[in-house]
């Protein structure tokens, strides 16, 4: 079963060297440092009531409504940085999913979620506040190359969900164009696969601009 193993929402915070070149320890104002919730929230068009954004050209919006992490990513990432001891949320994720990953999630794909509703828009492009968040500037590159990316959605129904609501896919428009192969086509540069993913209505915007 696909579920929500657990809810994150996060305050924007500022802090750091303004004069530093070094990513660790740059001045940032973000909302990265997610937190968990008990209890359900209420998702609309602009994510999880109580979330905030710092960045709105690039985070946040319709189509970077909430952001999904895979749950078992983090086995690897304690493994890889067991200094770090990264969980839930480590990664800047509104919602962390159980029995799920960037391979078996597809662009368009649409779910019922507890009473509301996603639609997956685009794979999560690492930038480098994963590195400022834990203090590793390696960071942003084995995420790139892990390909454990994380992935958008968009709200198109409001409601709310709660830790354990099950994911219920109700349409999958595009199976061949998973969140892991439309991240490798933006990594690789291949001309005929953007051509083919800018075609895709449900891609957002953001993303076939990247391309």
């Amino acid at each position: 079963m696909i579920r929500v193993a657990s809810i994150q929402v996060g305050k924007v915070v500022t802090g750091g060297d303004p004069k530093t070149r070094d990513v660790t320890k740059k001045w940032w104002a973000s909302a990265f440092d997610k937190r968990p919730v008990e209890g359900s929230v209420i998702v609309g068009p602009l994510g999880i009531d109580g979330d905030e954004v710092a960045d709105h050209k690039h985070h946040g919006g319709v189509d970077k409504a909430v952001l999904c992490y895979a749950m078992t990513h983090y086995a690897a990432w304690s493994e890889l940085h067991p200094e770090l001891q990264i969980g839930p949320g480590g990664f800047g994720e509104n919602l962390t999913i159980q029995g799920q990953d960037e391979t078996s999630v597809c662009i368009g794909d649409r779910y019922r979620l507890g009473s509301a509703e996603i639609e997956i828009s685009q794979p999560r492009e690492p930038c480098w506040k994963i590195a400022r968040r834990w203090g590793v500037k390696s960071l942003v590159k084995e995420v790139a190359q892990t390909g454990r990316s994380g992935w958008y959605a968009r709200i198109t129904l409001a409601g709310t969900i709660d830790v354990g609501d099950e994911l219920i896919l109700e349409h999958r428009p595009h199976p061949d164009w998973s969140i892991a192969r439309a991240g490798q086509a933006l990594i690789d540069r291949d001309a005929d696969a953007a051509k083919s993913l800018k075609a895709l209505p449900e891609l957002s915007d953001a993303f076939k601009q990247s391309l």
